[in-house]
């Protein structure tokens, strides 16, 4: 049995998250208390209480969702679930880093509290768009992106399975390119809730600010190969960590490729760790014969324990 852990993205936060480890565990509490010092201000307060509208600022979400989920990771130790290999989306791949212990905790949540803030800077609030392509390929997406761009960027952001694929860019070109999906037979293209068009050309600017705050953290050599969102490839050494999360701001996340890729490495089952269930519900369709387990709460985890120990 070889176990990967795999760490949500935005959209997977909720008001109230990670509150029940909290709670329940010393060592998701040192957690939180590790995220607030770092940041200055009580992060928790924001995550146990909302409001959802002050959850939802970027740069509020992303610090609490890496939180919430590095907490959950703290308590499957706690209960001996530790990971062979890892994987996050998008900004999972932060708690995916510290989890294998190439970042510190209080490095992360800073870095990404500023990530947030910068790739909400990148695009004027309005002028961006993201929308979900659910039932064609990668293929026909990329072609009706290229019909629909007229002189605008719109782009493959996510490739979360090969039938649900989000794009990003202009609000204009995205809503043109989700005309021309259902046109050419999608079965469903949705625009989503979000304050960016994250994962497009248009976060060029965010990558280059990130680059100076990552430029101040002290990188390690993970101690478990840590899948990246960019290529699929897997980060083993200090060096390959900094360039590649610097890329993949304004790079699709290739989450299809990195499941496969965790399955590749040898991964048997596959667990969620942190807020939401979207992960696994993509796991199962995209590695046929997985175990696969989600861990946002204490009933998740003795769940998870106890699918792992079945035979």
């Amino acid at each position: 049995m070889t176990i990967a852990f795999m760490f949500p993205g935005q959209g997977s936060q909720a008001v109230g998250m990670g509150r029940a480890f909290f709670e329940t565990s010393g060592a998701a509490k040192r957690v939180f208390e590790e995220a607030n010092d770092a940041l200055g201000l009580d992060l928790q307060r924001v995550m146990f209480e909302g409001p959802e509208a002050a959850l939802a600022l970027t740069a509020n979400t992303q610090p609490a969702v890496l939180t919430a989920s590095v907490a959950a990771a703290a308590v499957c130790a706690e209960r001996g679930l530790t990971p062979a290999l890892a994987a996050g989306h998008s900004l999972g791949e932060y708690s995916a880093l510290v989890v294998a212990g190439a970042l510190r905790l209080a490095d992360a949540v800073r870095v990404v509290r500023r990530r947030g803030e910068l790739m909400q800077a990148a695009v004027p609030v309005g002028t961006g768009a993201m929308a979900a392509i659910m039932g064609v390929g990668a293929p026909l997406v990329e072609q009706v992106c290229a019909e629909a761009a007229e002189g605008e960027v719109v782009e493959i952001a996510n490739v979360n399975s090969e039938q649900q694929i989000v794009i990003a860019g202009h609000r204009t070109a995205v809503e043109r390119a989700v005309a021309l999906a259902r046109e050419r037979g999608g079965r469903k293209s949705v625009l989503l809730p979000v304050s960016a068009p994250f994962h497009c050309a248009l976060m060029a600017p965010a990558a280059e600010g990130l680059a100076g705050e990552l430029a101040k953290v002290t990188v390690g050599d993970p101690t478990i190969p840590v899948v990246r969102n960019v290529d699929g490839g897997v980060t083993r050494r200090a060096a390959d960590v900094v360039p590649y999360l610097l890329r993949q701001v304004a790079s699709p996340v290739r989450w299809t490729d990195c499941v496969r890729r965790l399955a590749a490495e040898g991964a048997t089952d596959l667990v969620e760790v942190g807020p939401g269930r979207v992960l696994s519900g993509l796991a199962r369709r995209i590695v046929e014969g997985a175990r696969v387990a989600a861990v946002e709460d204490p009933a998740g985890l003795d769940k998870a324990l106890a699918a792992l120990a079945a035979p």
